[in-house]
């Protein structure tokens, strides 16, 4: 059977059609709060029609995006444990999984998975209330402030890149100070989390003329702490970039590309994985 994403287009207007039930009306909130999402809905449609706009055909100068060196990678889990400090992130809720696999040929060898920031993002698509978007740089982003809750992009995501807040923390993550201080406000009770890039430390180095991937300060934590170099970053429209570069330069592969979510990340397989 096709597997197909449901959009926040057709659920409201499903919703719509069935006069909304009782269920429908605890997530979105009120049916005044439903008619105000098909309204806008309505309007996107015409605004579509008159000037189709995606991230892909947006024009912006950058794509931000990742190479993951699987031959390379030596499993020390560093990527990892400055994610946790950096972002401040419990254990019981990792934006950034280390996991040991093994090649065709029986070779262990380890692969970690941030979120792919996908450019035809499931998550983006079930989202009822836009509170994960793609945005034009390629990023996949959500706004917590809109974020009610309903978990439909966890459930969206194929690949488990996201993971649900179930309540308010006291205390660091664990991780800090010894792999990093944590650079960002902690999210509220409620929401869905996952790997930004290091979103914040993108936008700012830009704003200070540095260059992601090349500049430190600008460069996703992940990143700088890999002992091995395993973890290359930049701009995917700058062929110069080093993360261009690396995929000019090497065999790549992206997670489960047969769904056509057209991820950021990009793969060189180990040695002994059949392409």
């Amino acid at each position: 059977m096709e597997e197909k994403f449901v959009s926040r287009r057709d659920f409201v207007k499903l919703m719509a059609g069935l006069g909304v039930g009782v269920s429908a009306l605890a997530v979105l909130g009120s049916a005044d709060r439903l008619g105000q999402l098909l309204r806008e809905e309505q309007a996107l449609d015409l605004a579509a029609a008159a000037e189709p706009h995606t991230a892909a055909a947006s024009g912006h100068p950058h794509r931000w995006g990742m190479v993951i060196n699987l031959s390379a990678c030596i499993g020390c889990d560093y990527c990892v444990y400055a994610c946790q400090a950096v972002n401040d992130v419990p254990d019981d809720m990792r934006w950034n999984v280390h996991l040991i696999e093994r090649t065709e040929t029986g070779r262990v060898f380890h692969m970690t998975r941030p979120c792919l920031h996908c450019q035809d993002a499931p998550c983006a698509a079930v989202c009822p209330v836009g509170a994960t978007y793609v945005r034009d740089d390629g990023i996949v982003i959500m706004d917590y402030t809109k974020c009610i809750g309903c978990r439909y992009c966890q459930v969206a995501c194929p690949y488990g890149a996201r993971s649900f807040n179930w309540g308010e923390r006291e205390g660091s993550s664990g991780y800090q100070p010894e792999w990093g201080s944590a650079e960002i406000e902690r999210r509220p009770r409620g929401v869905v989390e996952k790997c930004t890039f290091c979103v914040h430390r993108i936008d700012r180095g830009l704003a200070q003329g540095l260059m992601p991937g090349v500049d430190r300060q600008a460069t996703p934590a992940c990143v700088n702490i890999c002992p091995v170099k395993a973890r290359v970053f930049g701009d995917l429209n700058d062929p110069n970039s080093p993360v261009s570069q690396a995929i000019a330069a090497n065999p790549t592969f992206r997670l489960r590309e047969d769904l056509g979510t057209e991820p950021n990340v990009y793969y060189i397989p180990p040695e002994g994985m059949t392409l």
